[in-house]
C-alpha cells in the first residue's frame, strides 16, 4: 500500500498518474496547502521541505519500515524502480529518461509555476515578471514542440517523463500558452489525455481532494506562498 500525500497541483497528480497506471494500490491523504497541512509534524516527518507531493510505501522491497520520499521527481523514479515500470534498464534508454524528468523538475515546473503566480496569484500585476516567465514558459513548450517531431512519447517509449511533463501543460491557458502553435506538444498532449490512467487520476480529483471554486483568503494565500506557521 502506497500513502500519498498530496493536493491537486501539477506536481501532486504526476504522481496520480503513476500509481494509476502501474495499478499500485494506493490511497490518497488529502493535504490542504491552503490550509497549512503542510506543516503537520507528522507530515515534515518524511517531507521535510513542507511540499506535496509524498509518499509512504508500506511494503518496501526490503521488507522493513514504511520509507517515505518527497520531491516528485525522487518519487517518480523510486516507484518506476519498485515497479520496473516506466524507467528502463538499459543505460542509454534509461538516460533519456531521466534528461527529461531532471528537465521539468528543473526547468518547465519552476518557469510555468512562477507564470503562474505573476499572471493568476500575485498581490500586484509586475509586468517584468510577467513577460519575464510568460516568454520563458513559451521557450521551454518551443522545447517540447522540438522534441516531439517524429516522436509519440519524449523518451521514446512512454515514460515518468511524459507522466511529470504532462500535468505542467495542462493549465496551457492560464500560462497565456497557445498549444495549436505547438502541433507536435498538442498531438502528444491529446495523446496523453486520452490515456485510461491519466483519465482516472483527473477525473476524480475534485471528489478526492474537495472542490473549491471561491478566491483565496488572504490567509490562505499566506499559507501558500510563503508564510510559515
Amino acid at each position: 500500500m502506497i500513502d500519498l500525500y498530496s493536493w491537486p497541483t501539477p506536481n501532486g497528480l504526476k504522481i496520480s498518474i503513476f500509481l494509476e497506471e502501474a495499478g499500485l494500490e494506493h490511497r490518497i491523504v488529502p493535504v490542504d496547502i491552503g490550509k497549512g497541512a503542510q506543516f503537520d509534524p507528522h507530515f515534515l516527518s518524511f517531507s521535510p521541505n513542507n511540499r506535496i507531493p509524498a509518499i509512504l510505501d508500506h511494503a518496501p522491497a526490503d521488507g522493513g519500515e514504511p520509507i517515505g520520499v518527497f520531491e516528485s521527481g525522487a518519487i517518480l523514479v523510486y516507484l518506476a524502480e519498485k515497479t520496473g515500470r516506466f524507467l528502463p534498464a538499459a543505460p542509454r534508454a534509461r538516460t533519456e529518461v531521466l534528461q527529461w524528468l531532471f528537465w521539468q523538475v528543473g526547468g518547465l515546473g519552476p518557469m510555468a509555476g512562477q507564470n503562474g503566480h505573476f499572471n493568476i496569484y500575485a498581490p500586484e500585476k509586475v509586468p517584468y515578471a510577467i513577460n519575464r516567465y510568460t516568454s520563458e514558459t513559451a521557450r521551454l513548450y518551443g522545447v517540447l514542440d522540438r522534441r516531439l517531431a517524429g516522436r509519440d512519447y519524449l523518451a521514446g517509449e512512454y515514460s515518468i517523463a511524459d507522466m511529470a511533463c504532462y500535468p505542467w501543460i495542462v493549465p496551457y491557458e492560464n500560462h497565456k500558452m497557445v498549444l495549436a502553435d505547438h502541433p507536435n506538444l498538442q498531438a502528444w498532449f491529446d495523446r496523453i489525455a486520452a490515456r485510461p490512467a491519466v483519465e482516472r487520476a483527473y477525473r476524480d480529483k475534485d471528489a478526492r481532494y474537495g472542490r473549491r471554486d471561491a478566491p483565496l483568503t488572504p490567509e490562505e494565500h499566506a499559507m501558500l506562498f510563503g508564510k510559515q506557521p
